[in-house]
């Protein structure tokens, strides 16, 4: 199975509850020939490591195994922990709001003698 190819691209003509269906049953549905995905043949090396192609190289991929000898590989991307505040709803809104404002409010050059006087006023 090649990398990226999950999804509902591969169930043409399937109803759309079909893509709802464990990867197991999707496993299934591509072993009986139904699938319009390529298959590749790939030979695992002494290491224990295949090669997807050059296509996919520097990818990062989740490897699922579903039972003894059957790997499920998609593509993913992986968010730091120190990063994951930035993808909570208040987060989203926050940044929203600030490119709002920097889109309405255009950088200007700033005057640093105006701002020393400026600092020193409130010593």
């Amino acid at each position: 199975m090649r990398a990226g190819s999950e999804g509902s691209e591969g169930f043409a003509g399937r109803p759309s509850c079909f893509k709802r269906y464990t990867p197991l049953v999707r496993a299934c549905y591509h072993a009986i020939g139904q699938h319009k995905m390529p298959i590749d043949v790939k030979t695992i090396g002494s290491s224990g490591q295949i090669s997807l192609g050059k296509e996919y190289a520097g990818r990062t991929v989740a490897v699922e195994e579903v039972e003894q000898g059957v790997w499920i590989i998609k593509s993913v991307r992986v968010i730091p922990e120190n990063e994951l505040w930035l993808h909570t709803p208040s987060a989203s809104r926050k940044i929203t709001h600030a490119a709002e404002w920097a889109e309405q409010h255009p950088p200007m050059e700033s005057n640093l003698d105006q701002i020393e006087r400026k600092l020193r006023r409130r010593r």
